[in-house]
């Protein structure tokens, strides 16, 4: 399986090393194959710059350390495939939309209402109910 994360986690997974992010990213990366898009990567750097200056290496440390799969943003970017709230969250789902990944995981309430057939959206605790609790592999 592909599993494709947003922004926040991983803020969350730098920040807080000891919230349930970190271990869902290592089940992630032992049992499936993590994928972060060019757009989450610069959005990570944009938001740690503006909101936590002075921790701009640990964004780099974090991403030298993890083993996942670069999905390239397109540039030019359909916008009308699908509906959402935030537009600023558009180049996410469709990254994983266009990457083909099974599931994208994200603490971002504006992708709940969002009707896509694939990829699967869900929060970490759904990914952790659905895929670490022996539900489902």
């Amino acid at each position: 399986m592909r599993a494709m994360i947003d922004t926040n986690i991983l803020v969350s997974a730098m920040l807080f090393p000891n919230s349930p992010i970190n271990p869902m990213l290592a089940h992630i990366i032992s049992h499936h194959t993590l994928v972060i898009s060019s757009f989450v990567i610069e959005e990570l750097r944009d938001v740690v710059r503006r909101k936590f200056p002075g921790r701009e290496q640990a964004v780099e440390i974090l991403l030298e350390h993890m083993r996942f799969e670069l999905a390239q943003t397109p540039r030019q970017i359909e916008t009308d495939v699908f509906e959402i709230r935030d537009m600023k969250d558009y180049p996410v789902l469709y990254t994983a939309m266009r990457e083909d990944v099974d599931v994208l995981i994200t603490g971002d309430k504006d992708f709940a209402g969002v009707a896509v057939d694939r990829p699967k959206i869900l929060t970490p605790a759904e990914y952790r109910n659905q895929y670490m609790c022996g539900k489902a592999n």
